[in-house]
């Protein structure tokens, strides 16, 4: 004699689970097992949640602000860059400085300043003679 209904529960599922199924079946009873409890549980909480779209959206990267142009701004960019590259005041006046801005104010999407090995690549082609263009170092 046990006075305990969890217990009772308890053996009913581990020693006569199928035959107790069955009954509830046949008489239209919900089974009050703890695993047929917790299945229906977990069914009603995720048919209650609402899901998210967190795994399929990713957010957007920043962007970058870009202050629009003004003659202020380029004359400050300008003196700062004679300043820290220690370059005469007459460089803004000289016709390839201009070239060079003029060719970059046409960019769209930015200008790809070259790094310091690609341009060295670069001058020593230019000035490499035609004969040697095949020979290497």
């Amino acid at each position: 004699f046990v006075n305990e209904i969890t217990t009772l529960r308890h053996h009913l599922g581990l020693k006569h689970e199928f035959v107790y199924k069955k009954w509830c079946k046949e008489n239209d009873f919900t089974s009050i097992l703890q695993k047929d409890v917790l299945a229906r549980k977990a069914l009603k909480a995720a048919a209650t949640s609402q899901s998210t779209i967190d795994d399929h959206a990713s957010p957007l990267p920043p962007k970058a602000h870009i202050i629009p142009y003004s003659d202020d701004l380029f004359e400050e960019a300008a003196i700062e860059w004679l300043i820290e590259t220690d370059q005469p005041i007459a460089s803004l006046e000289h016709p390839k400085f201009r070239n060079m801005i003029n060719v970059a104010a046409r960019a769209t999407n930015g200008v790809k300043i070259p790094n310091r090995k690609a341009t060295r690549r670069s001058i020593i082609n230019l000035f490499k003679p035609r004969s040697m263009v095949g020979c290497t170092y």
